[in-house]
């Protein structure tokens, strides 16, 4: 937006962003105002809006718009226009009323935090602010979402403060505790029935503990706390407010466990302090056990899941001191907590019940590494309730008549008991896998439950969740066990046949993951098969028979070797069973298992067979020319996708290189069809991504032996590629020199394919935007560069494009996506590192000289943007890819590198945009020192996190 837009053109086009009935107009009128809200103009504009005050669309247009400016682009604002800006806010607020809409007061409220958080010249803005509003009680209400929102910011992402400044902010804070803390009870005291002020109350000191403003000292002394507590013994409060005073004590709980570990071995007038704010809150959180039974009593399920929320809390704040409490075998007192937990794992609705896994995860990893027989004999116990609780909730309705998906709220229900499952495989070592198993086949057989009680003639949907239990730890159950499992292998192969579809469909679940002890006990295969084999044609079980025969065929190749013909007629039925495509894919990776176990001869025909199944019907729709319907067998992608789960899985052992690979032939025969594929559904990415796969595994399985299909992939894929620019074409050029670049015959067909790419790529991404908007096409780019260099690196060094291609890199160092930046980091890696490597010492000075010459022109550029893009684009968990770049180009050469890092160190700002200063200059050569003497890519790593962190 070159110039300011008329006003009256910026009213029309909110206007029309929310009332325009014409379904194009909205769009329209969106996309100009969000080009306005970039541009420079927005602010005055926001402000002459706020304050004519015409509509409530228009006000929180010109609020947003005010709350985004500052939080994205203060830096367009002179340093001089601060304390105007801030006038001007503060004038907005002050005409606040009761009237206001919410979502307006939040968006001013927002950009005066974000002000004062960004502006250094504003000294004291938290006295600033009371002693503005604090004395008007038509102001208390803004001034409290102020108050609210202020320590939110200060750890926003978005706002770039650095470490330093955020660190200044946060003293600040802590200086006005005490005057906060006044306030607050001041606003208390005089807010009488009104429930926003009181709810916002809460979440303000929330907000202040949280960033740890308020010190957990001042918490028992506290009348807010006595006030959330006083609000949760009350079963009948407010849910609004019954809530925040839940977040109230939560986040008080999870302060005081980072108290806790931070403090652990300090002075003993602090541990005295942290032990009586820690029984302070266990009693006061124990006393609150009987509104939680009132308000299941009372059939209310928001209060019960904020009664579990505190119990949890409270729980995980004392996880390690009941754990360390109880290593001599007594139970610490604080394992009360536990028993509360679990009523609440009681509670009728699942929803209540998953609150807690997280406690549980926690628990049994420590009980885990501590791996002591007393300790778990402690908490066994729990665990058992835990177990016995949870299987009661993984049972389905006794009315249910179909499988746990179908129905009202099936997946989410299917998603809990996949949660269940989870857990208990992380839990169950503590009771003990066979223990387990064996209590739930108890339950199956009407003997007595986890706790000894009698249990009475199982039901259906009780026998199914026993058994879904079962499956969660039958991988751990020794497959030496002949005293249960045969009994319940024997039970699920004579399950009658009126047994319901859920109870038939988990038994197939447990058989497939009871495959390791099938291996074990080969007498049981053939029964197992012809029982899955059954199943495979019944609606709703095909797709659990063919996982457990997948599973069978993984874990017994051996045995299964002699069943191979049976699994090749399964395979030529496999689109006459009521079976998903990936349960078929599921089947032939277990065929292709089996198939790659035979002898060498019998490998051939057996292959061939079945990948004519898969061709002949993509043949049928190459010649047709069918309209393709996805998911359907009209879609080439099912075929596609069989074929590559054949290539992939067939892996037979070669012992005599010098003999043809049993699959080299059926492979070449393949090669028409694929072609046939490529050209048909050229414009069609989604079929070309898959085809491209299925050559890949192609390439993969037979290796060395398919370097005969080098070049006509070469001649079908360059072509299609200049034209459509499908970046599977460059991730399957770096299959091919994965492969054949070693073989000396090979490299300049590999090389000249390379070269075809590089000018409809680099026309691709020299757009405008186009890194940020073709990023597959940039990791798939640098990954098939990185493979040159791993492969064959002189002819890619000696190349006229590897100029233009480290360019492209540099300029890619910046982009903020993982797979993207991960290969074009890769590439830089591979680069320096064949600079160096003594790997091959006929070629190194050659390649080290190509390395150097590099370097000398570009090196300086390249360390300037890894600085750059780490400080301001990269997210902190993608730092360790440049730091393997750094440690390389510091191996390379030292000297050199310390001199290019601390050219690039005074490049960096001084000052953010609200005027306060970054780095110091001991922090510059702190840094600079650290990372030229690092041996390890982990130092850099996390000094580049310290120093960027300075400027975010």
């Amino acid at each position: 937006m070159d110039s300011p837009p008329n006003l009256e053109t910026v009213y029309q086009a909110v206007f029309s962003l929310y009332n325009n009935t014409n379904p194009a107009e909205p769009g329209k009128a969106s996309l100009w105002l969000g080009e306005l809200q970039r541009s420079v103009f927005a602010w005055k504009i926001a402000d002459e809006m706020l304050h004519q005050k015409r509509n409530i669309e228009s006000c929180y247009f010109a609020a947003q718009t005010m709350r985004t400016k500052i939080q994205l682009s203060f830096h367009e604002l002179p340093q001089e226009a601060h304390t105007s800006l801030r006038d001007s806010l503060m004038e907005h607020i002050s005409q606040i009323n009761e009237h206001t809409n919410s979502a307006i007061v939040t968006q001013l409220c927002l950009a005066l935090a974000d002000l004062a958080l960004q502006m250094s010249s504003w000294q004291k803005p938290v006295v600033d602010l009371i002693n503005r509003f604090g004395g008007n009680t038509a102001n208390l209400w803004p001034l409290l979402e102020i108050m609210t929102v202020l320590p939110e910011e200060v750890n926003s992402r978005s706002l770039r403060l650095g470490a330093n400044h955020r660190q200044h902010i946060l003293l600040e804070l802590n200086a006005n505790a005490d005057t906060v803390t006044e306030f607050l009870k001041m606003c208390l005291k005089n807010s009488g029935d009104n429930l926003q002020i009181q709810v916002t109350i809460l979440r303000c000191f929330t907000s202040w503990i949280t960033v740890h403003a308020i010190p957990l000292k001042a918490v028992p002394s506290s009348e807010v706390v006595v006030y959330a507590l006083q609000v949760l013994s009350n079963h009948m409060a407010v849910s609004q407010l019954h809530e925040t005073a839940t977040d109230c004590i939560c986040i008080i709980l999870q302060a005081l466990a980072e108290d806790s570990s931070t403090n652990r071995g300090s002075d003993n007038e602090t541990n005295v302090q942290l032990q009586q704010l820690q029984l302070c809150l266990f009693t006061s959180v124990i006393n609150l056990e009987q509104p939680y039974h009132l308000s299941v009593a009372h059939e209310d399920m928001e209060k019960s899941i904020n009664y579990c929320r505190i119990f949890t809390e409270l729980a995980e704040t004392f996880l390690e001191t009941m754990v360390t409490g109880s290593e001599d075998g007594k139970q610490h007192y604080a394992i009360k907590i536990l028993d509360l937990v679990l009523t609440c794992v009681g509670h009728h609705d699942y929803e209540v019940a998953q609150i807690t896994f997280n406690l549980w995860y926690r628990l049994s990893e420590i009980l885990y590494q501590k791996n002591s027989d007393d300790l778990n004999a402690v908490f066994r116990p729990h665990i058992e309730r835990l177990i016995g609780a949870l299987c009661r909730h993984c049972q389905m309705e006794p009315d249910h008549l179909g499988l746990v998906e179908e129905g009202g709220g099936g997946e989410e229900f299917a998603d809990f008991r996949n949660r269940v499952s989870d857990l208990i495989k992380d839990v169950v070592f503590v009771v003990g896998s066979s223990h387990c198993f064996r209590q739930m086949f108890s339950s199956l057989t009407g003997g007595p439950g986890p706790q000894g009680q009698p249990i009475h003639t199982p039901t259906w949907d009780s026998t199914e969740a026993a058994l879904f239990i079962m499956q969660a730890v039958a991988k751990n159950i020794l497959p030496e066990e002949n005293d249960v499992v045969p009994k319940v292998v024997e039970a699920i192969l004579n399950l009658p046949e009126n047994t319901h579809i859920a109870v038939r469909y988990t038994s197939i679940l447990l058989l497939g993951e009871l495959c390791e002890w099938i291996d074990r006990h080969p007498q049981s295969l053939e029964p197992v098969l012809n029982f899955l084999l059954a199943c495979l044609n019944q609606k709703g079980l095909g797709s659990a028979a063919s996982g457990a025969l997948l599973s069978i065929c993984t874990a017994c190749p051996l045995h299964m070797a002699s069943h191979f013909s049976g699994l090749l007629q399964i395979a030529r039925s496999l689109d006459n069973f009521a079976i998903s495509n990936d349960a078929a894919i599921g089947l032939l990776k277990g065929v292709s298992i089996i198939l790659a176990r035979l002898p060498h001869e019998e490998i051939t025909p057996a292959m061939r067979e079945l990948c004519c199944f898969q061709a002949s019907s993509l043949w049928t729709l190459l010649t047709d020319r069918v309209q393709i319907e996805r998911g359907t067998k009209t879609d080439p992608v099912i075929w596609l996708d069989r074929l590559a789960a054949i290539f992939k899985h067939t892996n037979p052992q070669i012992d005599d290189p010098n003999k043809p690979h049993p699959c080299q032939s059926v492979i070449t025969e393949m090669w028409p069809v694929l072609s046939n594929v490529c050209e048909t559904y050229q414009r069609d990415v989604r079929v070309m991504e898959r085809c491209c796969r299925c050559i890949r595994f192609a390439v993969r399985c037979v290796g060395k032996y398919s370097a005969h299909l080098l070049e006509p992939i070469v001649k079908q894929i360059v072509p299609l590629y200049t034209v459509h620019k499908h970046s599977c074409f460059l991730y399957l050029g770096s299959i091919l020199v994965d492969e054949y670049a070693n073989d000396s015959e090979c490299v300049w067909n590999l090389l000249n394919m390379l070269q075809a790419f590089i000018c409809p790529t680099f026309a691709l991404l020299e757009q405008e935007d186009g890194l940020k908007n073709h990023p597959d096409t940039v990791d798939d780019l640098f990954r098939l560069c990185a493979r040159f260099l791993q492969r064959a690196p002189i002819p890619l060094l000696h190349s006229p494009v590897i100029g233009s291609i480290v360019d492209c890199a540099i300029m890619a160092c910046s982009l903020d996506h993982r797979d993207a930046n991960s290969s074009v980091m890769k590439f830089f890696y591979d680069l320096l590192h064949s600079g160096r490597s003594y790997k091959d010492r006929s070629d190194y000075t050659i390649r080290r000289q190509l390395v150097q010459n590099i370097l000398r022109e570009k090196g300086q550029t390249l360390v300037i943007k890894l600085l750059y893009a780490s400080v301001f684009d990269l997210s902190s968990y993608m730092l360790s890819d440049v730091a393997d770049v750094i440690i390389e180009l510091t191996r390379s050469d030292t000297d050199l590198m310390s001199k290019w890092l601390e050219e690039a160190i005074k490049t960096m700002p001084s000052q953010n945009a609200g005027g306060a200063p970054t780095a110091t200059p001991e922090q510059l050569l702190e840094f600079h020192s650290t990372v030229t003497r690092s041996e390890t890519p982990k130092t850099v790593t996390s000094a580049l996190r310290n120093f960027a962190r300075l400027y975010r």
